[in-house]
């Protein structure tokens, strides 16, 4: 039987309503101009309704009225959280506890409700269904909003759902449907679904999608979540997808079945039929149909749809993680730094500056160029960290050949964020070997987690200029990073560049480290990152 830690009502609690006709009066009045106060104010007062004595009917619907609002107001209040690099600062750290908070007020509203039905309310029988499904989204959106933002949270938040799951299975609610009016494509739900629908999202997204990747998984999971079976059982079957498992006794989301000892406590969501749905759309997708056609949303063309299908399709249907794959646990610390400039003038041991006109140059100059290949004054062995190019110690956790784990060592303002370019010198080598940030995260002890994956190659530092007339981009030198081809893996040379520098069939010069120019056209764009590109080029014969 589920037991629910709830505060007794108070008969001192004062809402602003108490039932319907005044919950409807008081949100007629509210003003929703100042986002902030609004916030705050829904949240006194949910709380305060929470803490009133109330008849479990007229607080459940009271409930369902407040719903629209509240999910306005939470989404807007999530904007200003959007893209935010970590850690946060303290004033978004207090937006994104607000938003939490009251999630969690709506949560306490509905297990208000499950408590009089447990009581024995009659009046809330034939509503069973909808107390557990509403119980289940709200728990459902907590965890999500920390994972949004890159906050590990605290595993209760894990047992919390899943022990409201195992309860609206004791009840048998779990296929029972229910409305959902604030769902998109306004379908039909259930338990199961909802359920479903939450685990398959926090593990897709676990701070690796973008944003449009994570509201498309969002999207496509509301309408897709009657395709998953939860089962208490599973023999496997020959050419059927591999089935995902949760631990209903446990503290964590979705895992692999093979991790899991099996027990009366796991549950398997069979995704068979999910992965044949998965399969069709990207066929759909490689013959032709847009994302429109095939009901995948109005905001995605058809490369991003097949390359998400695909990657939900690997991460639901497959029964395995790439992920996991040849990761080696490591002791070993690491100097990390972050953006081009910096990352190019480690890989060349020297600040980047604008290369000097040798025609300028005296007697004195040329001589030291003839014999060192530069001009030596006092920024050509300087302390790059004296000069601003950040250096932090981080620890390397784990790591594999395509990537590594990294926990921050020290305290630092520096703040990261995903696709940004970043350059690592484990302790055990020389060179920097450049990446990209898969996902930062804040642990819940207030250090910063990095997954990097690297860049194929050892890259070399050159310096890059736009040629030619009408020119839209620098005229002068900026630094550039050069990456080897390599055959053996099938790729091909690629040059790292500003971000916004790429345009197909740009001719720009180059200069390497020994002097030497050539002339690049640009061909393609295989990544673009927060602050960077990387494309494909041809030298210029």
């Amino acid at each position: 039987m589920l037991t629910l830690s709830l505060a007794p009502t108070n008969d001192r609690a004062n809402p602003a309503f108490r039932d319907v006709a005044s919950c409807t009066q008081w949100l007629g009045q509210l003003q929703l101009t100042n986002l902030h106060q609004v916030h705050s104010l829904l949240r006194s007062q949910l709380d305060e309704f929470n803490n009133y004595p109330l008849n479990g009917l007229v607080r459940l619907q009271t409930l369902e009225l407040l719903r629209e609002t509240i999910s306005d107001v939470q989404s807007d209040y999530a904007q200003k959280l959007v893209a935010k690099k970590l850690p946060l600062i303290d004033q978004e750290k207090a937006i994104l506890l607000a938003i939490v908070g009251l999630w969690q007020g709506m949560i306490a509203g509905y297990l208000r409700c499950m408590q009089s039905l447990m009581d024995g309310d009659i009046q809330l029988i034939e509503h069973g269904a909808l107390i557990g499904q509403r119980s289940l989204l709200y728990s459902g959106f907590q965890i999500s909003e920390y994972m949004r933002t890159g906050h590990e949270f605290d595993g209760k938040l894990w047992y919390q759902l899943h022990q409201l799951y195992a309860f609206c299975e004791e009840q048998d609610w779990q296929l029972k449907e229910v409305r959902d009016d604030l769902q998109v494509g306004n379908v039909a739900t259930s338990c199961n679904a909802t359920y479903s629908r939450i685990l398959l999202a926090c593990h897709a997204h676990r701070g690796e999608l973008s944003r449009l990747f994570r509201e498309l998984t969002g999207r496509w999971l509301n309408l897709w979540g009657r395709e998953v079976v939860i089962a208490k059982q599973h023999t496997p079957i020959s050419g059927e997808a591999t089935p995902m498992a949760v631990d209903l006794e446990s503290e964590q989301g979705l895992q692999l079945p093979q991790l899991i000892s099996p027990s009366n406590h796991i549950r398997y969501l069979m995704v068979d039929a999910l992965s044949k749905l998965i399969r069709s759309k990207v066929l759909s997708l490689q013959q032709g149909q847009s994302p429109q056609q095939l009901e995948l949303g109005e905001n995605c063309n058809n490369t991003e749809c097949t390359v998400l299908l695909n990657y939900l399709h690997q991460c639901w249907c497959e029964g395995r993680d790439s992920r996991l794959a040849a990761r080696r646990g490591v002791a070993l610390h690491a100097q990390v730094s972050y953006g081009l400039e910096s990352c190019y003038s480690y890989v060349a041991s020297k600040p980047f500056r604008q290369p000097v006109d040798n025609t300028n140059l005296d007697g004195k100059s040329r001589l030291q160029i003839s014999a060192f290949g530069q001009v030596i004054s006092e920024t050509s062995h300087p302390d790059l960290m004296a000069l601003g190019y950040e250096l932090e110690t981080w620890q390397i956790e784990n790591e594999s050949m395509r990537g590594s784990r990294l926990l921050r060592m020290e305290n630092s303002s520096l703040r990261l964020g995903p696709s940004q370019l970043i350059a690592i010198r484990p302790d055990d080598t020389n060179a920097f070997i450049v990446g990209v940030l898969s996902w930062v995260k804040v642990t819940r002890s207030e250090k910063l987690h990095i997954g990097v994956r690297y860049l194929p190659g050892l890259p070399k530092a050159v310096c890059i200029k736009g040629t030619g007339v009408n020119l839209t981009i620098s005229d002068k030198y900026v630094p550039a990073l050069i990456f080897p081809e390599l055959p053996a893996l099938k790729i091909t040379t690629s040059l790292v560049i500003p971000r916004d520098w790429f345009k197909p069939g740009r001719v720009v010069e180059i200069l390497y480290s020994e002097n030497q120019k050539s002339e690049l056209k640009m061909l393609a764009s295989i990544e673009k990152g927060a602050d960077f590109e990387r494309v494909s080029f041809s030298e210029m014969k």
